[in-house]
This record gives C-alpha cells, structure tokens and sequence, in this order.
C-alpha cells in the first residue's frame, strides 16, 4: 500500500471573522500530483501555506511524512513546536512561491547552495556539485553564474524550484508558480513541474493552468469559499463535474 504523505484533517482557518478554511479532509499518497484548482480567494494559497505551518491551523490535524504539522501532543493538550523544530521540518517541505524571492545580489548557484551549506551543513564543494546539477536539470547549466537580474521571469523560477530541491524535500508544494510570468516563459516551468512529477515528487500544486492539471496530477480538488467541494481523477473533476459549483467554474476557465 502506497504511504500517505499528507494528510488533512477537519483543518479550518480563520483571519479574524472571516472563516477562509472549513473542515478541509484531504490525502495525498507518496509520489502523487495533487492540483488545488478554484477561484481567487477560495483558500487555495492558505491551505497550502498551512501544510508548512507558514500559517497556523485553528482546527483540526495536520500530518507531512507521517509527523504531525507544527504540533506535537502531550496527553489531551496540543503544544506548537519551538521554532527551530517547526524549521526542521520545514526544510523537507520545498516550496515554490509565486513570486521567486531569490537574493538578489547572489547568482543563480549561490541562491541555489545557500540552504544546504547553513541549513543543512553540507559541505561547500558537495552543495555547489549537486547545485550544478540542480541548475542543469531545470535547463540553466550556462546560468550558474548569472544574478537575477540577469535572468528573465521564467529562469528565475526554475533557480526558484532548483533551491527547494537542492534541500532534498519530501514534499513540494507550489503556489501558482507561473502566475507572475509572461506567457510565452509559462511552458519552460511547467516542463519542469512535468520531470519532478515523472521522477516520483510528491507535489501539491496550486495552479490555474488546466492543462497542466489535466496532463500531469493524478488527483485534482476543487475549492470554493474555504470549502472543499469535489475531488476526483483529472478526468472526472474537468470533463464531468458532479457539483454545479464546478461546472459553474470551468465553464469561465477552460
């Protein structure tokens, strides 16, 4: 039986008064595709910010790799992590933001080896071995030495998903990785999203590229106004929707 890499249980969210997560349940196996797809403001983002404990949960139970998301229990009682475990664990969990959030004033190679080397202690030479390789991978073996500002929109987040994969994540999450681009660049990152998930990645993606969802997830779940509405195959969820909500939804998208 394949392991359940994430697990989501009854998780609810609130900002003040407004509820932006309610009761969400959702699993995802080791080496699945899960795409969250739904309007703006449905709690897509959040949910995901939840799984790394960039936000913290109001309710329910959350698990990454078999270890409960930003909490440990002692008895009845839930107590938060100290920082430097909940950065621990954070650490396996890659994650790939809309905007690319790179040092600007290091180049693609030092972006991409600053986390092994002060994170995890890996030693310099082996961080920029596997950084190049990282960078050739995402097609920017001739850019190692080049600073962002150097690179278009499109290689900056491909150093973006080399840097979460040079710290050898479980999990990758990305967050509407190609909203910020031009369109003729979305292609070259989808086509690396596309060789992480052939490779076995466990990824949960954010994304409003159906295409992509349709291709490439094994799973794709729906969000309206905080609620999970339907899940399902790729197949199932874009060409026959059981909820009007849905059908309402891709009707304006595909």
């Amino acid at each position: 039986m394949t392991a359940t890499m994430l697990k989501a249980s009854s998780v609810g969210k609130s900002f003040g008064s407004v509820e932006v997560l309610r009761d969400i349940s959702l699993d995802v196996a080791a080496g699945e595709v899960a795409c969250l797809i739904g309007p703006s403001g449905s709690g897509k983002s959040t949910f995901l910010r939840c799984i790394n404990h960039l936000e913290k949960i109001d309710g329910g139970e959350m698990w990454v790799d078999g270890e409960r998301v930003g909490y440990r229990r002692v008895g009845n009682k839930l107590h938060e992590l100290k920082e430097k475990e909940i950065a621990r664990r954070r650490a396996a969990i890659g994650m790939v933001f809309q905007q690319f959030n790179l040092f600007p004033h290091r180049t693609a190679l030092e972006n991409v080896t600053e986390g092994p080397v002060i994170v995890k202690g890996v030693p310099r030479k082996d961080a920029i071995e596997e950084g190049r390789a990282l960078l050739e991978r995402v097609g920017l073996g001739t850019k190692v030495h080049n600073y962002p500002s150097q690179l278009s929109g499109g290689q900056q987040q491909r150093v973006a998903i080399a840097r979460s994969l040079a710290m050898k994540p479980s999990l990758m999450l990305f967050d509407e990785p190609t909203s910020a681009l031009d369109p003729e660049l979305v292609g070259e990152v989808l086509d690396v999203m596309k060789d992480l998930a052939e490779s076995g990645m466990t990824m949960v993606v954010v994304t409003h590229e159906m295409g992509f969802a349709r291709e490439v997830a094994d799973t794709v779940h729906f969000m309206s106004d905080g609620v999970l509405v339907e899940s399902g195959t790729p197949a199932k969820v874009l060409s026959t929707p059981e909820h009007a909500r849905t059908r309402s939804f891709l009707a304006k998208v595909l």
